[in-house]
This record gives C-alpha cells, structure tokens and sequence, in this order.
C-alpha cells in the first residue's frame, strides 16, 4: 500500500525529526556545561574585557581589544560576547547557552550541505536512497564527538565553533544558489556568512576556496566551467580576504605576538612541530583519548618530526593526486588539510597542539567514514551509527565533567602531560585562588624545573607567581628575590614591578618600593589601586605633596571609591592642609556610610581644626560601626579629653588599649587624660610605657618631664625635657595625637 503522505511533505517532516533529535542529543551531551567557570583566555575575553560591557553603541562592542585576546580582530565573536554581557553579565550560564546554540546550529548546516551534496547527480546513483540517515549520521557523530568539547565547553573558543558556522552557512549557501529558483537571496547569504565568519575568525580565508572546490568537485566538473559560471561569485567571495586582512593587520600581523611570521620564531621549527600535531588530530578523531586541554610549548628536532612526517605527507600526497582522480575524496582531503593549513602553516610562540583546531576538519573525517563505510556494508551500516553517537555523546558528558572546576581541569591536564609547564603554571593559580599556597609553590617550583618553563618565554611569569605564593605565605625576603629574578628575564613585566612594590613595602623599603610603582603605572598596570598605593608609599617617605598627585589620579580613575577619598584626606593632613581633609573625609563617609575609618579620620581632622566638640560624633559612629575598632576609640577619647569629659577619655583610652597592644600615642594620650583627672602616678606609668615602646617619643618625653616636675622630681623632669628638645617633636600637639591609616589595596593578580 502506497502512502497518502506527498514525498516532499515526508521529506520535511523526516528533517524536522531529525533536527529533534539532534537538539535533543546536544542537550543531553552538554546540559551539564551551563555552570562550568570561564578559564585561562576566558579572562582577557570576558571578565577583563571593557569592549563588551554595553551592546550601545554597536561600535564598541564590535571594536574588540588589540594584543593577543582571543578576540582581538574578531569583532562579530566580540559582539556575541557583548550579548551574553548584556543578558547575564559575568554569570556563565547565557555564554554556554550560547555556544551550545552555535555548535547545534553548525550540525544543522553541516546535516543540510551533507543532504543535499549526497542528493547532487555525481553521487546520487550510489547513496541517493539513504542521503537522509547517512547526513544525520555525519551531523550526529560530529556534533556529539568528544573532540568538539574544547571548542564548545571553554567558552572563548566560540571562536572556532562560530566561525565553523559562519563557513558552513556559506557553503550550504552556495549548495543552494546552484539549485534555487532565486538564486540571488541565497548568494547573499552565502556572502554575508562569508563576511560573518571574516569577523569571527581568520580561518574562514578557506571558504572562499572550498566553495570553488565544491563548484568543480560536484557542481561543474572541471574548474574551468565552475569559473566562467559563476566567477563573479568567487570573485565576491574572495574579496572578503580585503577586509579579513585589514583585522589582522590590526593585531600587529602577529596577535599580539602570539603566532605570525614576525614573533621571532624559525618557521621551519613550527612546522616541524605540526606533524605531530596533524598525526594526532586523526588519531584522536578516530579514537578521541586522551584528550588535553593544554598541550604546552614543545620544539622538535627533523628525527623527532620523521615519524609523524610519515604518516602525515603521503596523506597530503594522496589528497593531491585524489583531487584529479577521485574528486569527493579529494574534496573531503582538501577541507581536512586546507582548514588545517592556517594554524599548521602560520608560526605560533605558545600553541603547537590545540584540540579546538579540529572543529571543522572533524566533519570531512566523519564524512568520509560514513560514506565510505556505507559503501563498503550498503544500508547495513546505519545500524551502526546511532550506536556510536550514543557513545561518542556518553564520551562528551563525561569529558564536559572535567570543564566542571578549574581545579578538575588543570589537575587533569597535568596528569596527562606532567612535563607541560603552563599546565603546572595554571593549577597553581587554582591553588592560590584556594588559599593553597604551599601547593601553588609545589607546582611553581616544578614548572621551573621543566625545559619550558625555564625558558625566556614563560619563567618570569613563573618567578612571578612564586614570588606572589610566597609573599602570602609570609615569606616576603623570599617573594622579593622571585620577583627580582622575573624582571631580570624581562624588565618591562608590568605586574612583577607591581607586585614587588607591594613586597618591598611590607619590607618598609618604601624608595625602592617607588621606584617599581612609577615602572608599574609607566607600563599601564595597577590602575587606581598602583596610584593610591604609591601615595601611600610616598606618605611614608614624608613627600605628601607628590602623594597628593597620586591620591588625586586614583580618584580621577575611581571617582566613587571611597578608601580614595580616605587616602587623599589623610595626605592633606599631613601637608597641613586641614579643611581640604575635613571635605575630603566628609566625601568618603558620603560614598560608603558604613567606612569606619572615614568616620575616624574626619574626626581626627576636626580635632586639628580645633574642633573637638564637633569630632565626637563622627568618632562616635566609627565606634558603632566598628567596635573592635582600636583607633576610633583612641580618637574619641582625644575628643572627649579636649571636651572636657575626662572620665569619658580615659574608658575610649582603656578600650583602645584591650583592643590593642597599642602604640605611644595611645600611653601618651591615656596619660594625659589621667593627668587631668589628677591621677598622676598613673598617668606617668603611662607615659613610662610610651617610652618604653618607643625610646624617641618626644611628647611622652614632654609630658612625662611635665608630671615629674609637678612632682617636685625636677632633676628627673628636667632629663626628659632635654630629650624632648633633642628629638623633632613634629607639629602635633601631644594631646591630640592620633594615626587615622591609610587603607591598603589588597595585593595584585598572579
């Protein structure tokens, strides 16, 4: 009995099924990628790129970073990134929606060009009846094959998937130009997926190049006839090589320095390398284990190479002659090896073996396995498929697990390639995300250890990294000396300056300490934390005025950064610049109303204008705030001494003292405020342990002698007295003595 159903009508309905089913599988391949962190390049992409923080206007977000980011010339994977911003900001779940969505898309296409092509004359005859199952078969092993996890779980590898879409729009385009009523609507999409892909990543030079292939291969017959028939097209498509040039003439030509014939690197010991990388490609597409995240920095010498080089250029070969004599095989070859060609050809610093790479090349790899199985077994051989999808895709859940920490991936890649210093390098920022920074040293040590990481290239950021584990650990001689043997490998290492600044200053190496923050902000590192920490260390070194420059540049960075205001406030101070401060801590107070120490600082500033009745409340909140507080119960007690409220002085006194082992001002202060309440033995026990603390205080020296006197101990007194003359009193009054901080920024990145 014949079916009621009109072929085509089945037709569609048999496609829409079969897109079902591919949703589904992706789906269930990758539903437990949504909450996998962004790693390693994620970072110069996503949470630290401002290109991406408005979608208006378009031409920011489609103005990417310059260097070496993933994106950088790649506006149309910028603009993506831009969306994902603007529907989740930095949480992740939208950016893997997204890639998910794009690596689905691309299966769609790649079902479509591999249904129609097997639909063409030249191979109707012999897979006509099974176009159908035979493209959901290559559609479904492509998309489910655990080879694709890197290009779709690491989120700024969108690169790869999105512009694999972009190419396969563009021949799927062309496919149906050929045969379309309307060929005019589908030669514009095929050019404005040309355009797309441009836009998203230099790969896509070969689509022009594989659509004028595929014209001869299954379309014309000869090359001749596919250039008279349509060689405005090609010409149209070609052209997009103008402005793909142009985007990467805005990287430098090399990324950043990253890969180009002009990063210093031989181009024969890259290519060199490739054999290898190209040998495994087909082995992992054929049996995909183990799979790396990271390979690491690796150089060969022409033996080391032979072995692969075997294997790899009698397939070349083969392609070339099956290009002539077998077309749609020589096709098939020509897309693995043209695809492959940009980053096999064109000299990288850092990446030899990238699994990502195989996005594209994977589908003439499983096409050709399809198909040629099929012809071999007949129909027998789609028993077969559903099978290894589903074991290809049971293979990607379980790799996607690995994307599920930071810490699960670096372990792993570590594991598999322990000699791999970046890999040692990246699991030990994990560890000191962690706050486990003994093992972070374990794999710093390790990596040095390793040919790569004692190389030029990698060991400062090493020696970097050590130096910052170790200064956390409390080691700081130690950090120093890591961070000095950085920056002897590379003096311009911008954040090795910042981070030894940091060091050096816990050291109070504070002109040194100058010198490498002035080298850090010069080399545009640090920001408006560098700015307000080198205000900070120039206070120390008595050049308030220059720290004022430097407080006033973070603000102008941060303009409602409240701590800023604090820092800037406290410098005024110190030049005497007193109702400059008062406004200065008045606007941090206004900024963030639960910041203790603005409270107590414009207290403290009150109390030098004179103003101590005015001082109390500000002091007053900062206690109320904070309570364990030392400082602000110092200080309240100046304003209470200077109110008169003598009782009230003397518990904030007594208080900051339990909170505090407390310095001489604190004893200094507490001894004045017994002394006026006429209790003077204890008031000179006070002073005594000022003295104690510190030899060389002059007001204890002052006040003590004072007491002594009032004691009829004048040949005592007059001992201290001397003292105090001796040494620089400074221009604060003993009885108003306080020290308001300066607030920190916490230490640099790795």
């Amino acid at each position: 009995m014949e079916s009621s159903v009109p072929p085509s009508l089945a037709t569609r309905r048999a496609v829409l099924l079969a897109v079902g089913v591919l949703a589904v599988a992706a789906l269930a391949a990758y539903h437990n990628t949504f909450l996998a962190p962004f790693v390693l390049d994620d970072a110069d992409s996503i949470t630290e790129n401002p290109t991406i923080r408005h979608l208006w206007p378009f031409f920011w977000a489609f103005s990417p970073p310059g260097g070496g980011a993933t994106v950088s010339g790649r506006p149309v994977v910028n603009f993506s990134l831009a969306v994902n911003y603007a529907i989740s900001g930095e949480a992740v779940w939208s950016y893997h929606a997204l890639n998910l969505a794009i690596h689905f898309l691309a299966a769609c296409t790649l079902f479509g060009v591999v249904r129609r092509t097997l639909g063409r004359p030249l191979l109707r005859p012999r897979f006509g009846d099974a176009q159908l199952p035979l493209a959901a078969a290559v559609a479904g092993i492509w998309l489910l094959h655990p080879l694709q996890t890197e290009s779709v779980t690491y989120v700024s590898q969108r690169t790869e998937s999105l512009a694999g879409l972009f190419c396969l729009l563009t021949l799927y385009g062309f496919i149906r130009a050929v045969s379309s009523p309307r060929p005019w609507l589908w030669r514009v999409l095929t050019m404005l997926a040309c355009l797309g892909g441009v836009g998203t990543k230099e790969v896509t030079a070969t689509a022009p190049l594989l659509v004028f292939l595929y014209d001869r291969t299954f379309v014309t017959g000869t090359f001749r006839e596919a250039w008279r028939r349509r060689r405005w097209l090609h010409l149209s498509l070609a052209a997009t090589w103008v402005p793909l040039a142009l985007l990467v003439a805005s990287t430098g030509w090399n990324r950043g320095g990253t890969a180009g014939f002009n990063v210093g690197v031989s181009p024969w010991a890259y290519w060199l390398t490739q054999f290898e990388a190209v040998a495994r490609y087909l082995k992992q597409a054929l049996w995909p284990h183990p799979l790396i995240f990271e390979y690491g920095t690796f150089w060969v010498g022409f033996w080391d190479a032979a072995p692969f080089a075997l294997i790899v250029l009698p397939l070349a070969a083969a392609t070339m002659v099956a290009l002539l004599r077998r077309p749609v095989a020589g096709f098939l070859g020509a897309w693995f090896f043209a695809i492959l060609a940009l980053t096999s050809v064109v000299p990288g610093t850092n990446q030899m073996i990238v699994e990502h790479r195989m996005y594209l090349p994977l589908a003439a790899v499983v096409a050709l396995a399809v198909t040629g199985l099929h012809a071999v077994l007949g129909r027998r051989s789609l028993v077969l498929w559903p099978v290894l999808a589903v074991g290809l895709g049971w293979l990607t859940f379980v790799r996607n697990e690995t994307y599920g920490s930071e810490l699960a991936l670096w372990r792993d890649t570590v594991a598999k390639v322990p000699r791999n210093a970046r890999a040692r390098y990246n699991l030990g920022i994990v560890y000191s995300e962690q706050g486990q920074y003994a093992r972070a040293i374990e794999q710093g040590e390790a990596a040095l250890q390793l040919d790569g990481g004692a190389s030029a290239g990698e060991a400062p950021a090493i020696y970097n990294k050590l130096g910052y584990d170790l200064a956390m650990l409390g080691q700081v001689p130690e950090a120093v000396a890591h961070y000095e043997q950085a920056l002897r490998l590379k003096p311009d290492y911008a954040l090795a300056h910042l981070n030894l600044a940091r060091a050096l200053v816990r050291l109070d190496r504070y002109p040194e300490a100058i010198r490498h923050y002035e080298e850090a902000l010069q080399l545009k590192v640090g920001g408006a934390a560098a700015e307000a920490e080198l205000g900070d260390a120039l206070m120390h070194e008595g050049r308030a005025e220059e720290a004022i420059a430097h407080c006033r540049a973070a603000l102008r960075l941060t303009p409602t950064w409240a701590p800023g205001f604090n820092n800037l406030a406290y410098a005024l101070l110190l030049t005497g610049r007193v109702d400059e401060a008062i406004t200065a801590y008045r606007e941090a107070a206004r900024l963030d109303p639960r910041y203790a120490a603005a409270w107590v600082g414009l207290g403290y500033a009150l109390i030098r204008a004179g103003r101590p009745a005015e001082a109390v409340a500000p002091c007053t909140e900062a206690v109320r705030l904070q309570p364990g507080f030392a400082d602000a119960h110092n200080t309240l007690g100046i304003a209470f001494a200077q109110t008169g409220r003598t009782a009230e002085a003397i518990a904030c006194f007594e208080q900051a003292l339990r909170l505090d082992a407390g310095g001489a001002d604190v004893h200094d202060n507490f001894g004045n405020a017994l002394a006026a309440a006429g209790r003077a033995a204890e008031a000179i026990a006070q002073y005594r342990e000022a003295l104690r603390l510190n030899p060389d205080y002059a007001p204890a020296h002052r006040n003590l002698g004072e007491e002594l006197r009032r004691a009829g101990r004048e040949a005592e007194a007059a001992g201290h007295f001397a003292a105090a003359a001796r040494l620089e009193a400074g221009g604060d009054d003993a009885r108003t003595r306080a020290s308001p901080p300066t607030v920190a920024s916490p230490p640099a990145g790795k």
